[in-house]
């Protein structure tokens, strides 16, 4: 999955690449937009498109800390196995940390894509 991410990220500029959450997450401007978390996905929707994505296939409430994030999704495989899949889930991702300022903590460590 972290491969294909890599893959369908690779002409974005901005992006980078780092260790959170026990897992690996992708940022835009400093914020968390995507991650592996165990074998899912994790998808930054925020709380607008919460619901409307809890709605969609192979979504559920992300809580691998024992208590619901809302705004971030869980997908399971089952829901990333095509290119059109995992694409979906990364530009819902992007489109609302767009809507953001950027972060004002330092560019997160990790490989950045210029």
């Amino acid at each position: 999955l972290a491969e294909r991410l890599r893959e369908l990220l690779q002409d974005h500029a901005g992006i980078a690449e780092k260790k959170m959450f026990g897992g690996l997450c992708f940022l835009s401007r400093g914020h968390m937009f995507v991650g592996i978390v165990g074998e899912a996905l994790m998808a930054r929707v925020g709380p607008a498109a919460y619901e409307k994505a809890l709605r969609r296939p192979h979504a559920r409430v992300m809580d691998f800390t024992g208590k619901p994030m809302k705004g971030y999704i869980s997908v399971s495989p089952d829901g990333t196995k095509t290119a059109a899949q995992l694409r979906r889930w990364l530009t819902r991702g992007q489109t609302f940390v767009l809507s953001l300022p950027p972060a004002k903590r330092k560019v997160a460590r990790g490989r950045l894509r210029t």
